[in-house]
């Protein structure tokens, strides 16, 4: 059993050393740990500290590509080296190495696919009350996308088995965390969270450069993710409240009609007709958007069965 672990590193020459002296090399329940870190187009000395520090795998993107792509590339390289399960952790130390064993217990069981970190959120004295809110609203939306109970989907302290690492893909260009979550609870992984502890911080946030553009890349993100997982449920959501609020528009223009007064109110029945044929076409786009959801899930099975079958002749030729 081989246990690998990843760290998304982007010009993180002052903490990355920190952070690996802090990783196990040895783990209960694996012969060998691996360490390995994503390149993610730095411009200092973040890959000669790797190397100082002894890391066995570098992935290296140019120019850089961003947290989620290179999450993600960090777990094709993972699989290419024969990771049976990939835990993925931060370059700034802000989890608590200790807990690996613990993190990955539940794969080694079987018990879970994808095991993700829970952080003691309202004791932690860096974030924010915006922050926090919007880990709390962020968690809520993937479980109701997931139908998991992961109660801090945002935390990049996770573990991975390897049928879970192979079936992952990220759309989102601005972080991983919420979208891969939601993938695994809708392709009936088994998913679950540990507690885990937390590091004093070390630096600001790379991902929270202003707490306004946090805000709006994190909605955007979560409508996003609503849109690409739950298009029929999320259009058929928007159509009601339209077709909803032109239907009481109507009611209210009768009212007023039926009362001798509708002349009046012509207006009301003008909003009432275009609210109402809003939502009706919404509706409509709902059914639409169900069936590219099933297109895309057809491609993600089709993209899943030519990756492991491509695995699997490369851990047959390692063998031989």
């Amino acid at each position: 059993m081989k246990l690998i672990i990843q760290i998304p590193c982007y010009n993180e020459e002052q903490t990355l050393e920190i952070a690996l002296s802090q990783l196990p090399r040895e783990v209960e329940g694996f012969d060998t740990v691996e360490w390995l870190i994503i390149d993610d187009g730095c411009t200092d000395n973040t890959v000669e500290v790797a190397r100082r520090c002894g890391v066995d795998h570098i992935v290296s993107l140019s120019p850089n590509q961003g947290l989620a792509k290179g999450f993600i590339a960090g777990l094709q390289r993972g699989l290419q080296e024969g990771a049976d399960v990939i835990v993925n952790t931060d370059a700034d130390n802000q989890y608590c190495a200790d807990d690996i064993p613990a993190l990955v217990q539940p794969v080694l069981k079987g018990e879970a696919d994808y095991v993700v970190g829970e952080r003691p959120i309202a004791s932690i004295e860096h974030f924010s009350p915006v922050k926090k809110a919007l880990q709390r609203l962020g968690s809520w939306v993937v479980r109701l996308a997931s139908r998991s109970s992961v109660p801090d989907a945002p935390s990049g302290f996770r573990a991975m088995s390897r049928e879970c690492a192979m079936q992952l893909s990220v759309f989102s260009e601005y972080t991983y965390t919420l979208e891969t979550v939601i993938q695994a609870g809708q392709k009936g992984m088994a998913i679950t969270s540990v507690p885990v502890r937390v590091n004093e911080d070390l630096r600001p946030s790379k991902l929270v450069s202003s707490i306004p553009s946090y805000v709006r890349k994190s909605m955007m993100t979560i409508v996003r993710m609503f849109v690409v997982y739950q298009p029929f449920r999320f259009f058929l959501t928007v159509g009601g409240v339209l077709f909803g609020l032109g239907f009481l528009l109507g009611l209210r223009f009768l009212w007023f009609y039926l009362g001798g007064d509708g002349d009046g109110h012509i207006q009301s029945l003008i909003l009432a007709s275009v609210l109402m044929g809003m939502g009706f076409q919404t509706a409509l786009v709902a059914f639409v958007a169900d069936l590219l959801s099933v297109n895309r899930k057809l491609l993600e099975e089709l993209r899943y069965r030519s990756r492991k079958s491509e695995l699997d002749a490369s851990d047959s030729s390692h063998a031989e």
